[in-house]
């Protein structure tokens, strides 16, 4: 029974964590024989397991032979190009953008001048047409006289 008292506080330990390897190996023990008390029965399977589980081994042999670079080398070797591509025909597209933006700008200014001057063109028709009037007059005095 003192045994039992023993097993349940180093359990209750074991599961917050703080006991020592002395403690659990004692828990193991305990677990591994026949005369374990009724109410600690359902913990048997857990350390039976911790301690079988201990004992296994990978048996199968590891292949130590190096992965197939080929295929990343060709991979590296097609993506460069594929960058060198992007780069050379983005580029080229880049500066076609460029072109015909700066293409687009100087028509707008152009028509903006274009338009300013057919603007001041107008109003100097006007006074043209004041000066006719005045030259119509004028000749009109002149051929009476």
């Amino acid at each position: 029974m003192e045994l039992d008292k023993n097993i349940e506080k180093l359990l209750e330990k074991y599961f917050e964590a703080t006991t020592t390897v002395a403690e659990e190996k004692t828990l193991r023990e305990y677990f591994a024989q026949d005369g374990v008390a009724p109410h600690l029965e359902q913990y048997r399977p857990m350390f039976n397991y911790f301690s079988n589980a201990k004992q296994e081994r990978y048996t199968k042999q590891v292949p130590l032979t190096p992965r197939k670079t080929i295929y990343y080398r060709w991979i590296s070797v097609a993506a460069v190009a594929v960058l060198a591509f992007g780069i050379y025909f983005g580029n080229d597209s880049y500066q076609d953008y460029q072109e015909r933006k700066q293409a687009e700008y100087a028509y707008q200014e152009t028509r903006k001048a274009l338009n300013l001057l057919a603007e001041n063109f107008g109003k100097g028709t006007e006074k043209v047409a004041y000066l006719q009037e005045f030259e119509a007059a004028k000749q009109k005095i002149y051929n009476k006289n």
